[in-house]
């Protein structure tokens, strides 16, 4: 074969290449379009029937050179590539998207705007245990310049018969001392009924990583005012994640900060592993503050320092680390939680590297 023939035939494939780009973008259109159907109508997006149909209807069409299987794998690859371009619509039109909303949301509590490119510290105690407890530690983070208060009052545990909080009375002992000390109150909520009266004590509502799924609790948090401070599931994908906060959005409620707390995996060495990459990708995908716990994360007082300098490294708007007078005498996670003179060493430490940290 001469290299004229030779070149001809190339021009014609590179002809038919044409011909197939264009044939696949305007499948492409009318997938998106099924897509925006399926959504209107509720069904999902993924129809085994059909994908069935349409392959058998592959092979019986099929003339060859190619085998029908080979055929059919590429035809089972563009259905995917289909699949996802539907999922791409769906990211796009989540209120939480970046796509959405290009510019960073900024949550205000209580004068202090989170996501405004300063990054911060929230401390305080896994549980509210007393009135002396809380309130030796809110002296201790504020000499720090932190601003934000966090305390357990309903503890979701793995037991039973662990301690289970103090409930009410604990939110009204971290009202109490949050403002004498001029703090602002972080304290998880998990029941959806104990929302309005909770609301006079707390100023952000925290959804922990149990709850991230409780989509009633989700929505009636979307149907209040104030902040909500979200945690990642024990397993949840960063796109479950985007989804929960998007219960709360569609409600009405856009203060919303995403906290990455580490996933369950194998791994034994810390409590849970950490994914440092979710920072990253959750801040470029969507528009929201995304925090670290530095404590949950690891389970281990040893290396919060390193994993905090990492968080902020990569771009964490704050992370979140326990702090009690006397961890060994601890109601819950007494291992992981620091006592006032490591917090010290800890946030000098850190204010070392980030002279901005609030």
């Amino acid at each position: 074969m001469s290299n004229q023939e030779l070149d001809l035939l190339r021009d014609q494939i590179d002809h038919i290449n044409l011909q197939l780009v264009e044939l696949l973008n305007k499948r492409a259109e009318l997938v998106q379009d099924i897509g925006y159907v399926k959504k209107k109508q509720g069904v999902n997006r993924f129809d085994p029937v059909r994908e069935r149909y349409m392959l058998n209807n592959i092979a019986e069409h099929n003339r060859g050179p190619f085998e029908t299987s080979t055929l059919q794998h590429i035809f089972k690859q563009i259905f995917k590539a289909g699949l996802e371009l539907q999922e791409d619509d769906h990211s796009q039109t989540l209120l939480v998207s970046r796509k959405n909303q290009p510019e960073n949301s900024i949550v205000d509590v209580l004068g202090e705007r989170i996501g405004d490119g300063h990054q911060r510290i929230v401390a305080g105690p896994c549980a509210v245990e007393s009135y002396e407890q809380v309130d030796a530690v809110a002296e201790a983070i504020k000499k720090h310049g932190v601003k934000l208060l966090r305390g357990g009052a309903f503890k979701p545990r793995t037991s039973p018969y662990d301690f289970q909080g103090l409930g009410m009375e604990g939110l009204k002992i971290l009202n109490q001392v949050a403002r004498k000390h001029e703090l602002a109150v972080v304290s998880e909520i998990v029941n959806p009924a104990d929302l309005e009266e909770a609301h006079e004590y707390i100023d952000v509502i925290q959804i922990g990583a149990r709850n991230m799924h409780n989509f009633e609790l989700l929505k009636e948090a979307g149907r209040t005012s104030k902040p909500v401070l979200l945690k990642r599931g024990l397993a949840a994908t960063i796109s479950e994640f985007m989804n929960a906060a998007e219960y709360i959005m569609s409600k009405g409620n856009s203060n919303i900060i995403l906290c990455e707390r580490g996933i369950r995996t194998y791994e034994k060495a810390t409590r849970n592993t950490l994914d440092i990459s979710a920072v990253p990708i959750l801040k470029q995908e969507t528009h929201l503050p995304v925090f670290v716990d530095v404590t949950h994360s690891t389970g281990r007082r040893d290396i919060l320092l390193p994993i905090a300098k990492a968080a902020l490294a990569i771009g964490a708007d704050g992370i979140m680390a326990e702090v009690h007078p006397d961890p060994a005498v601890a109601l819950s996670d007494s291992e992981q939680q620091m006592d006032i003179e490591q917090f010290n060493e800890f946030a000098t430490a850190l204010k070392e590297t980030n002279p901005q940290l609030i």
